[in-house]
């Protein structure tokens, strides 16, 4: 089956909250690095040249060096019957990951697997995230439930636990995220920009977000 390309026209009420994300991700980011470039300049000029270059040498590779792994855990409602709610999980743009379909150069999807194509540093650089759903054992009396397993660059990065109820006046979704590998300290600004614009982007998307917990932790998972 050959790929076909769903890059989607983001809509007008996600394409601003989109924006709002990436231009504060991106300054957060900018402003971590310089900072840390600004600790290590010091620490040279401040300290022994070998005390100063080790210093530094560590505070470059604390943004680096995996140490961080990301879980957590949302109830969405929306008036869309669970049907509608797992097919458009199931798609190649789901609704959780609106900071990483948004922001694509390029989506493609065949089989059932989305793949998102970023590029950066002025296009000398480009790395490929793919999302693969499946369906699961209904937790209780859920209506649907999906996997969805998430890579990044040829590795795994997320695994996201979908379980959809009818409540009878719509769609109740209990999620849960747990990331699959330890990432460095550079890349907490962009986890906290998300969570930020989190609520806004779903609402953009006709979810509203009724409880949802996030946390950082060094250490594996159980």
């Amino acid at each position: 089956m050959s790929p076909t390309d769903d890059r989607r026209e983001v809509s007008p009420a996600v394409g601003p909250v989109v924006r709002r994300y990436r231009r504060l991700e991106r300054a957060s980011g900018w402003a971590l690095a310089i900072g840390a470039a600004v600790v290590a300049v010091v620490a040279i000029l401040a300290l022994p040249l070998g005390p100063g270059v080790l210093v530094a040498a560590v505070v470059l590779a604390a943004l680096r060096f995996p140490v961080v792994r990301r879980r957590g855990t949302a109830r969405l409602t929306t008036d869309a019957d669970p049907a509608a709610v797992a097919a458009e999980f199931a798609g190649p743009t789901p609704p959780p990951l609106v900071f990483q379909w948004g922001v694509a150069d390029e989506i493609r999807s065949t089989g059932g697997v989305a793949t998102y194509e970023f590029s950066y540093l002025f296009g000398l650089r480009s790395v490929s995230m793919t999302v693969e759903v499946r369906s699961r054992d209904p937790d209780g009396d859920a209506d649907e439930a999906l996997e969805l397993e998430v890579s990044a660059g040829g590795m795994p990065w997320a695994r996201y636990a979908v379980s959809v109820w009818d409540s009878g006046e719509g769609s109740v979704v209990e999620m849960a995220v747990v990331s699959s590998r330890r990432f460095g300290l550079r890349r907490l600004p962009q986890g906290l920009v998300a969570g930020r614009y989190y609520a806004d982007a779903l609402a953009a998307q006709g979810y509203a977000v009724a409880d949802r917990t996030s946390s950082f932790s060094i250490r594996d998972f159980d």
